[in-house]
């Protein structure tokens, strides 16, 4: 399969016209694999075990520029090296990996090599030509028509197998192949002109040597691809950013609980007297109205409902992925798993919708239980077939086919769906939460708030201690996403994940008692904004990373990168504002449950 750097449309391996087998059947995907639009080919490069070869013919193929089909793919191929797509190689489902030296003496190994590079009219070499000075030639495209295959193995003793693959690593090169019956891998590199007419012809070879490695043990073969990526050390200083955040915000909850409710509420209890009760002031003043059912609670419920989804959704599947289930050996396994998971899920999300809705007072429950089912779902599966439709239009491997567009609809109306209503119903069964004050029936005037304590300033203040805690994370899950690195450091996730809910609970409370104390009941909905505008501040960063880490050229994979950032915002606009309102919820009903109201 074939990948890139500055595009975002991957493509199968057979749409660049490399040499490739036809006899054998294809392997199937699962839905993980479909999703991401990774294809896999049975491959033409035939090799036996503890037999080395020497500059193998696998094809060439010719071009004739004068023929309107070959130029087309002729011109394909060039696209795909002046874009740097990358070949993606599996041997017993390990990667094929090229291991290349940069600064500071190490060793980058990519699970990818490039089709071919690039030197500009002004003889600069673009991407992969930097590694040869022989690239020199201006204006021309040198394509990698040979690969060095290096497997590395060894001897399992007292067991059946006999050996085990422990790493797969190659070197592409390029070779002018000038007699193509008999091939010699030595010589100048092939190169073509950029404004090449005629015909043009590209002989592949390949060599493979066999090396026994006593030092790497079969369950840690992938450690020398993972060890190349030096993000532990930065991983540690995020773990160590984001705890400082949370003490602090851990130490101002504790003060304001144990110091200054403390006070308040033994003052409140001791109140006796009529007149006594008139002079109270601050959060007690509006113990009437705090529990006042919030505007648009049919829209707030529906929201939380999805958003209790995608929280348990992400919660089970990091912990599987923690536990090793879901590693980079697993292909697709961890998408897989969160769709499934996501279906399965329905119930929660049609209970939670249901039961607040019920507790706002809202009586429309047909309403609550469709919006909860379609509404979400919705937007983020229209926006997943716009996209979808580009890559059709664009003829990516990335495109989903029609029968696995079908089976995820199937997988939305015939589980998902039942199963909300299914929860909805037991929802709608149970009493609404009691809570622990009466509301008045008159609503009390809010009055005028200072700029601090406006609604506005303070969900934008919210978002961003939550956001600090994830920043450094969310630069290799972009990058793993949109750059094809591997991301494997899923106990790091786990953990950033706990101490971003912390994060935005602690927040969320804190931002709530200052507004109570300022007589503003109207918590509801800014609760869950607070820490819901973290995804404005994850929106804003993934549109830097766009334009300061990638090269993405062309209108279809602009729209396809910001198409699939907005689903990812949604998600996450959801989810942490799920856990802003329940948090705070549980902190409103705490501490007006322990004052004596009259």
């Amino acid at each position: 399969m074939s990948f890139l750097l500055e595009s975002v449309l991957p493509y199968e391996y057979t749409a660049f016209d490399l040499c490739s087998e036809k006899t054998l059947k294809r392997p199937s995907e699962n839905l993980g694999q479909v999703l991401f639009g990774e294809r896999i080919e049975p491959s033409p490069y035939k090799f036996e075990f503890k037999k080395p070869a020497t500059c193998q013919k696998v094809c060439t193929r010719t071009y004739n520029t004068n023929d309107p089909s070959d130029k087309v793919k002729l011109d394909f191929l060039k696209k795909g090296m002046l874009l740097n797509y990358q070949h993606h190689w599996i041997v017993d489902n390990m990667p094929v990996t090229w291991c290349y030296d940069v600064e500071d003496g190490q060793k980058f190994c990519n699970p990818g090599f490039p089709i071919g590079c690039f030197v500009t009219e002004a003889g600069r070499p673009k991407d992969a030509c930097v590694v040869n000075s022989n690239f020199n030639e201006k204006d021309a495209f040198y394509i990698f028509n040979h690969v060095d295959i290096t497997i590395h193995y060894h001897i399992v003793e007292h067991e059946q197998l006999g050996a085990r693959l422990v790493a797969a690593k190659i070197e592409p090169k390029s070779y002018e192949h000038p007699n193509e019956d008999s091939p010699v891998c030595s010589g100048g590199p092939k190169f073509l002109k950029s404004k090449h007419t005629g015909v043009f012809e590209i002989p592949y070879t390949y060599s493979v040597n066999f090396v026994e490695d006593k030092n790497i043990r079969w369950a840690s073969r992938w450690d020398y691809i993972l060890e190349s990526m030096p993000h532990t050390n930065i991983q540690w200083f995020s773990i160590m950013n984001s705890l400082v955040i949370v003490l602090f915000l851990s130490g101002m909850v504790a003060m304001i609980m144990l110091r200054t409710l403390h006070k308040d509420i033994a003052r409140y209890n001791q109140m006796d007297s009529v007149e006594d009760a008139q002079e109270e002031f601050g959060w007690k003043l509006v113990h009437g109205d705090v529990f006042r059912p919030p505007r648009k609670g049919m829209l707030l419920s529906v929201f939380l409902g999805s958003g209790t989804q995608i929280f348990i959704m992400t919660f089970v599947t990091l912990f599987f992925a923690c536990l090793g289930f879901l590693s980079p050996a697993n292909r697709g396994a961890l998408m897989t798993c969160a769709v499934v998971l996501w279906v399965l899920l329905g119930t929660p999300a049609g209970y939670v919708a249901a039961r607040l809705y019920k507790s706002f007072g809202g009586e429309k429950w047909k309403t609550n239980v469709l919006l909860t089912a379609f509404l979400c779902p919705g937007v983020v599966f229209a926006d997943f077939f716009v996209m979808n439709l580009i890559l059709w239009g664009e003829g990516s491997s990335a495109a989903m086919p029609f029968g696995t567009l079908v089976a995820i609809l199937a997988l939305w109306f015939c589980i998902s769906v039942p199963l909300t209503f299914l929860g909805a119903y037991f929802g709608f069964k149970k009493t609404g939460i009691e809570h622990p004050v009466r509301t008045n029936q008159i609503p009390r005037q809010v009055p005028e708030q200072s700029f601090y304590t406006k609604p506005l300033p303070g969900i934008v203040m919210g978002g961003i201690l939550p956001f600090g805690c994830i920043f450094i994370q969310l630069f290799f899950i972009l990058n793993s996403i949109w750059s094809h690195q591997m991301y494997y450091m899923f106990g790091f996730l786990f953990l950033v994940f706990i101490i971003l809910v912390i994060t935005c609970s602690e927040a969320t409370i804190l931002l709530c008692y200052f507004h109570l104390c300022a007589e503003d009941y109207h918590w509801q909905w800014r609760s869950f904004l607070t820490s819901g505008f973290t995804a404005v501040y994850f929106l804003v960063y993934a549109i830097h990373y766009f334009f300061s880490k990638l090269q993405i050229t062309g209108l279809a994979s602009t729209i396809l990168y910001f198409g699939y950032t907005m689903i990812m915002a949604l998600i996450f606009f959801l989810f942490t504002g799920s856990i802003g309102f329940f948090s705070c919820f549980w902190f409103v009903t705490k501490i007006y449950s322990v004052v004596k109201v009259d």
